[in-house]
């Protein structure tokens, strides 16, 4: 697995970045994604499902 890997270094040798091929690992890095997506969103304000539900049956009735 290791040799999928690789780490972009600085001068120092800092790991800085890393590369991983996508044909062997994507499912690890939508997780990773995810898990970044998620963690931007923490102070959002949250929205009941019930609030989204009402919300896009009252769009509805207005389209039609």
């Amino acid at each position: 697995m290791l040799e999928d890997i690789r780490y972009v270094t600085d001068e120092r040798g800092n790991k800085l970045a890393v590369q991983i091929d996508l044909r062997k690992h994507r499912a690890v890095w939508e997780d990773f994604q995810d898990v970044l997506v998620a963690e931007s969103r923490c102070g959002e304000k949250s929205v009941s499902l019930d609030r989204i539900k009402a919300s896009l049956i009252k769009r509805s009735k207005k389209i039609a």
